[in-house]
């Protein structure tokens, strides 16, 4: 007979490769088919809620790495939380208004100015909803599951008529506020922008001094002294309206060739040295808070510039005497208003100077500079020219250069309630705990958040406006419009004429004529994300408001987590959050930033119709996410070796469980051999591992558990001997089912701990799994750990075996090496050991050949009695020699009772009764 047919070797129809671009839309299809998101919400009903609000990203192109990361980690949680004793309801989100959307359809061609704004809206709502489109189906092919068929989206008219009511409550408590200030104006955008909307990059800028001739003194300074001020925007010359100086520093008068000039002593070399001065000569020490009300005379305008005192004044750069127009800049709008001096701002929404600017007028700001400086010198007022590049805001959309511009604009006052925003920070959980700081600072220094914006796309600022030209936020026209947005969509308020808007019989002391307008502006689009706290987990019956967590990337400090914060506490008294998590930036495999013109970017969707989207979850867990992460084709190369070791040990496991019924077969923990039962604790030590690190937001750290069991434990280790049991014994031999009942274990403890991580293929290894009730791993709970018997003994004991195991393998290579032995089977160890390894061996009951996978052991003495040719270590000295006899046909082990057994000459003692039991027997 040919005795390979009597061998019981692996048998499983579960595919070796993973092909999972083709795979995984397969199961992701049964996933829509079962309607797996509610059946997983089912069957968790009643269970405590774990809320992960999310973060709803912008609704316009395609996903980049960053959200592949973003949602994916998502994912886990929910995930985990749900096989927890939790329900973990996931409502998935998008952004939906803003210029990002207003600008693609501009670019499609669309004629903004030939139509309504009505119908331009509605162009931008269609465009939106294409892009929800497109973007749930990525985020679906990597497998994040959640209600993707109800969504919310900030243009939806019940997620409208939530914010309208989180702006009302504001204004009731008199946080919101009309006022005329500077504040960030992006001319390309043509429109307000809030500090979130900021971001910074090198710009080159002329950098003047000038000097400012003082025309009263007050008896201080003498009329023909000149005050020096430095600044990099000459463009806001024309808006000067006075000098600010630190009442506390003092200023010294020097002479320069017979010209007297005014600045802070303790930049005065500083100065000199800028403006080639030759030693200057001090005449005159004054203190700041002298130099009050002087005036001194605008270089080419015939107005005077008024001496303040000003904290805002440092002598970091420049000259200690500040230029201040207080219509470009918030510490000058402070200061002039302290003055009572008027803001001028001769800029208009272009960035194109204004009548204002006499001289300058129809030029854009920028390109005002040069005939500014160039007046300045012609007037004998400018003292230095040059340039200098230095980092200076930019509009994070257009990415131009902003201007600090004064404008009437709606704002919500921080200061009102700032107290309460730090307190609620407190209350909050951070991850890493850094967050804390980083908002904590942020809030404590943040002014007044400017939330109207001049453009269509977005949610209008419900204020009507009586004919004396009084703002009117009232509660009952708050819940009027508010339910008319709710009906109707937020469109309503452009579609309809004011009296149309306002509730029936309205009527109002500042409109006598019963006549009223109504506000253009739009709210900021952080007002609009910042308020889903209200919208979403307040409206939902299956959310809860706070959120357990929120999570998102780190830029989101200043974004998402602090208008969410900002308005939740306005209008609840506490922070929409428990727990705030946050990760880095998705960068290339160098760590540079992803960008189309390096030729560096990595787009999720081409990762998984080339590796699959299992690969990107698993790149996921592997990168320690709270700083910045890299990706790179390398990188995933090394992620999907690592997902090929798994699949691996899931084949291996599984194909040796083809026989086995869990029901029947399995073997009670403490009728285990030793060797078992350690694997059963090592394998409780990597469920409790894996527990902690899921609580704790740990991925890496399953992820190289996971790894590390699977290669070292199992397959370096248990399964690599396991072979000579598996196959070799018979069907229902004990030691063979005491391993299967270890394997099964394994098998559905990993498929389990993974499920979150790997959700394809653990729901394809489900489907393989003898036994299993459920029809996909997601409707079942994760492992428990227990406190398993011996378990402290059994690491201790079998831990250092496996030192000594490690030795003996080393010395079978080196055998191998030289052609000593072939494979391992060809081998008889001698170990020489000292008496504390030879209690260790002599305390094992386990099959020593077996173990150490050869077909010879013995125990000869000590380390000293060992021969020259032995391997000679601290605690044993091992000899590798060729074993006598034959080789089993059957088991290949090598022995000299091979043919003992006369009905079957080629096989061993024990091959020959295996098969005269399992096969002469059938």
């Amino acid at each position: 007979m040919d005795y390979k047919d009597t061998l019981l070797m692996p048998k499983t129809e579960f595919p070796m490769r993973g092909n999972l671009p083709k795979r995984e839309p397969e199961i992701q299809a049964k996933w829509e088919e079962m309607n797996i998101y509610q059946k997983v919400q089912d069957k968790t009903k009643g269970r405590p809620l774990f809320v992960l609000h999310d973060g709803p990203p912008y609704a316009n192109g395609d996903l980049h790495m960053g959200h592949a990361l973003n949602k994916t980690l998502k994912d886990f949680i929910v995930r985990y939380k749900s096989m927890t004793g939790y329900q973990a309801p996931y409502v998935p989100g998008w952004d939906t208004h803003g210029l990002p959307i207003e600008q693609a359809l501009t670019n499609k061609g669309v004629k903004r100015k030939e139509m309504t704004i009505a119908e331009f809206r509605q162009l931008c709502a269609e465009y939106a909803y294409q892009q929800v489109d497109n973007q749930r189906t990525a985020f679906k092919r990597l497998g994040v599951r959640g209600d993707w068929e109800n969504p919310y989206l900030t243009l939806k008219p019940e997620y409208e008529a939530q914010q309208i009511k989180v702006f009302g409550e504001m204004a009731k408590k008199g946080y919101i506020y009309k006022g005329l200030k500077p504040v960030y104006w992006s001319p390309s955008s043509e429109s307000a922008l809030a500090e979130a909307e900021i971001e910074y990059q090198d710009k080159r800028s002329a950098s003047i001094y000038v000097a400012f001739e003082v025309k009263d003194g007050k008896g201080v300074l003498d009329n023909e002294t000149k005050i020096i001020i430095w600044t990099t925007t000459p463009w806001t010359i024309p808006a000067n309206l006075g000098i600010s100086v630190h009442p506390e520093l003092n200023y010294v008068v020097v002479n320069v060739e017979n010209e007297k000039y005014l600045v802070a002593e303790a930049l005065l070399e500083e100065v000199s040295e800028v403006l080639e001065w030759n030693s200057p000569q001090i005449v005159k020490t004054v203190v700041g808070k002298d130099l009050e009300y002087i005036l001194a005379k605008h270089p080419f305008y015939d107005r005077d510039s008024l001496v303040m005192l000003g904290e805002h004044v440092t002598t970091d750069s420049g000259t200690g005497c500040v230029h201040t127009a207080p219509g470009h800049g918030e510490d000058d709008f402070l200061v002039g208003k302290k003055y009572g001096l008027d803001v001028l701002c001769p800029v208009d929404d272009k960035g194109v100077m204004t009548a204002e600017a006499p001289g300058f007028e129809g030029l854009f700001y920028d390109k005002a500079n040069k005939p500014i400086y160039e007046k300045l010198e012609e007037v004998g007022a400018l003292l230095k020219l040059s340039f200098i590049t230095h980092s200076y805001p930019h509009d994070w959309r257009t990415k131009k250069p902003v201007i600090f511009r004064a404008t009437a604009q709606w704002f919500a006052s921080i200061d009102k309630f700032r107290p309460a925003l730090l307190e609620a920070i407190k209350e909050v959980k951070w991850v890493p705990s850094w967050g804390e700081t980083r908002l904590f600072n942020m809030v404590r220094d943040r002014g007044d958040w400017c939330i109207s914006r001049q453009r269509a796309w977005g949610v209008p600022i419900p204020v009507f406006y009586a004919e004396n030209g009084e703002p009117i936020i009232t509660d009952e026209t708050i819940e009027h419009v508010s339910e008319l947005f709710r009906e109707h969509g937020s469109n309503v308020w452009f579609e309809r004429e004011v009296k149309d808007l306002l509730p029936a019989d309205f009527t109002h002391p500042g409109s006598p004529n019963g006549k009223f307008t109504k506000e253009n502006d739009i709210m900021d689009v952080w007002f609009d994300s910042g308020s889903s706290h209200q919208a979403v987990l307040f409206e939902r019956d299956d959310l809860q408001r706070p959120a357990d967590l929120y999570l998102e990337g780190s830029d989101q400090y200043r974004g998402w987590f602090n208008s969410s914060l900002t308005t939740a506490v306005a209008v609840t008294g506490k922070a929409p959050y428990k727990g705030v998590l946050s990760h880095g930036f998705a960068l290339d495999g160098e760590g540079r930033k992803m960008s189309k013109s390096l030729g560096n970017v990595i787009l999720p969707g081409k990762v998984i119709n080339q590796l699959g989207a299992d690969i990107i979850r698993l790149w996921v867990a592997s990168v320690d996410y709270q700083a910045d992460v890299r990706v790179s084709d390398a990188i995933l190369k090394q992620v999907s070796e690592v997902y090929r070791k798994i699949r691996n040990t899931f084949r291996f496991l599984l194909g040796n469980l083809a026989d086995f019924n869990p029901s029947s077969d399995k073997i009670a923990y403490e009728d285990l051999r030793e060797v078992d039962q350690y694997m059963l604790v090592k394998l409780n030590d990597l469920i409790k591992h894996a527990h902690d690190a899921y609580e704790n937001y740990e991925f890496s750290s399953i992820y190289h558990a996971v790894n590390n069991f699977c290669t070292l434990d199992l397959s370096s280790f248990y399964l690599d001997f396991a072979k000579d049991v598996l196959y070799i014994e018979a069907k229902d031999n004990f030691e063979r089912r005491a391993m299967q009942t270890v394997l099964y274990d394994c098998l559905t403890a990993l498929t389990k701990l993974l499920s979150p991580i790997l959700p394809h293929t653990s729901d394809e290894v489900w489907a393989y799994i003898p036994g299993t009730a459920e029809e996909s791993v997601q409707l079942t709970d994760m492992p428990e750990f227990s406190d398993l018997p011996n378990a402290i003994e059994l690491k201790s004991k079998w831990g250092e075996f496996l030192k000594l195991r490690n030795d003996v393998l080393k010395a079978l290579e080196e055998a191998r090496n030289e052609k000593v032995i072939g494979k391992s089977l060809t081998a008889k160890i001698t170990l020489f050991v000292n008496e504390k390894t030879k209690q260790l061996l002599d305390s094992i009951s386990e099959n020593m050949n077996q173990l150490f996978i050869v077909s010879g052991f013995e125990i000869a003495g000590s380390v000293e009695d060992a021969p020259e040719q032995a391997l000679k270590l601290e605690h044993a000295a091992i000899l590798v020699e060729k074993a006598d006899g034959e080789t089993c046909e059957r088991c290949w082990v090598v022995t000299p009772d091979v043919g003992k057994v006369e009905e079957h000459p080629t096989l061993c003692p024990r091959c020959a009764a295996v098969v005269k039991e399992s096969y002469h027997n059938a």
